[in-house]
C-alpha cells in the first residue's frame, strides 16, 4: 500500500509518527510505503544558513529526537552559539537555534551551496535519522526556494511584508495579517517524486497540519492540486481545528484573512474540491461539510503516540472504506 501524506510540521511530524507507529503495530510492516510532502513555505535563511523548520521538525520528531515539549528543536540542545551571537550583537535572536539542530543547517546549506538539490539534501538527513528503514521517504514539496510572506499593518495607514516565521515567532501571530503571499511559488516545479507521489498512491492522507501556511502551500505548487484532483485514491483528511479553536498554533490567525470560518467546516471547504473523507473531533459531530465527503468524528487530540496511532489508523480506516465502496 502506498500511502503518501502533505504535512506541516510538529501536528504534521507528530501524525506521520502514529502512522508509522500505526502500520508497525498493525503487523503490516513491509507491506506498506509512505511518502510524506513537506511543506517549505516556512523556509528561512538565517545567519547565512538555510532553515528548513517544517522538514527538520519531520526529521526530528521521526528520528526520535525531537523535543516533545516544543514539538520543534533537538531535545536537550544547548544554546552556546546563539548566546555568542547575542553576545556579538548579531541578529535575529528572536529565532532560537539549538547547537545540535545548527548542524543541521550548516550540512544543509553546505550541500546547496556544493550544488546539490533540496531534495538530495532531504534523503541525506532522512538516511541520518533512519527514516527509510521505517518505510518512509520525505520529500520537499519544492526544490525551487520559496518563503511565505505575511503583508501586515505598517503603522501609518500603507501595509508591508514580513517573513511568516517572524510574523509566527516573533509576534507570535498578533499582527493581523491582511494576506500572504509567497516568493517564488509560482516558478515552482514540485520536487521529484512529489506528483508521483500523489498519482501512485493508494491512499492520500492531509494530517492537522496548518490550513493555510502549511498544507496550504504545497497545494499551491504548480501541478500538485491538479494530481490531487486527479487522483484514483481517496484523500482523507484530519481536521486541525476542534469545538472552534486550533488543535495548537495560530491556524485561527491565517483562516482570517481567507475569511473562512474557524471551524472544522470551514477548514474542510478549503479543501473540498479534493476531499473524499474528513475526520473531526467529537466536539464537532454533525457539523456541515462539503457535498460528497464522507465526515466520521472522533477524539483528535494526540496526546501521545498511541493517540497519534489511533487517529491516523482511524484515517486509514475510513479511507479504505471508501475505496470498497468507489468498487
Amino acid at each position: 500500500m502506498q500511502i503518501t501524506v502533505l504535512s506541516g510540521g510538529v501536528g504534521g511530524a507528530r501524525f506521520v509518527r502514529g502512522l508509522v507507529h500505526a502500520l508497525s503495530r498493525d503487523g503490516v510492516e513491509g507491506d506498506h510505503r509512505v511518502t510524506v510532502v513537506g511543506n517549505t513555505g516556512d523556509d528561512i535563511t538565517l545567519f547565512g544558513l538555510r532553515v528548513c523548520p517544517d522538514l527538520d521538525s519531520l526529521l526530528y520528531t521521526l528520528g526520535g529526537a525531537v523535543d516533545e515539549g516544543q514539538g520543534w528543536g533537538r531535545e536537550e540542545d544547548s544554546r552556546r552559539v546563539m548566546d555568542e551571537l547575542g553576545a556579538l550583537g548579531v541578529q535575529p535572536q528572536w529565532f532560537g537555534l539549538g547547537d545540535k539542530d545548527l548542524g543541521t543547517h550548516v550540512a544543509r546549506s553546505l550541500w546547496l551551496s556544493q550544488g546539490a538539490t533540496l531534495s538530495e539534501v532531504t534523503a541525506r538527513l532522512a538516511a541520518r535519522w533512519g527514516l527509510p528503514g521505517q518505510g518512509v521517504r520525505l520529500l520537499p514539496a519544492t526544490d525551487t526556494p520559496i518563503e511565505t510572506h505575511v503583508v501586515v499593518d505598517d503603522g501609518d495607514g500603507g501595509e508591508r511584508a514580513i517573513h511568516f516565521q517572524e510574523w509566527w515567532v516573533r509576534h507570535g501571530a498578533g499582527l493581523p495579517a491582511r494576506r500572504f503571499t509567497v516568493a517564488g511559488l509560482h516558478q515552482a516545479t514540485p520536487a521529484p517524486g512529489v506528483l508521483e507521489a500523489v498519482r501512485e498512491a493508494d491512499v492520500v492522507l492531509l494530517p492537522p497540519s496548518n490550513p493555510v501556511v502549511s498544507i496550504g502551500i504545497i497545494l499551491g505548487v504548480p501541478g500538485v492540486r491538479d494530481a490531487l484532483r486527479g487522483t484514483r485514491a481517496p484523500v482523507v483528511g484530519v481536521s486541525p481545528i476542534i469545538g472552534g479553536r486550533p488543535v495548537r498554533g495560530h491556524a485561527d490567525a491565517c483562516l482570517a484573512p481567507l475569511g473562512v470560518e474557524v471551524s472544522a467546516a470551514g477548514v474542510a471547504g478549503l479543501y473540498a474540491d479534493l476531499l473524499d473523507g474528513w475526520l473531526v473531533d467529537d466536539a464537532d459531530a454533525g457539523s456541515a461539510s462539503p457535498a460528497r465527503v464522507t465526515v466520521r468524528h472522533l477524539d483528535l487530540l494526540m496526546r501521545d503516540t498511541e493517540g497519534a496511532a489511533r487517529i491516523a489508523g482511524a484515517a486509514l480506516d475510513l479511507a479504505r472504506d471508501l475505496s470498497a465502496d468507489a468498487r
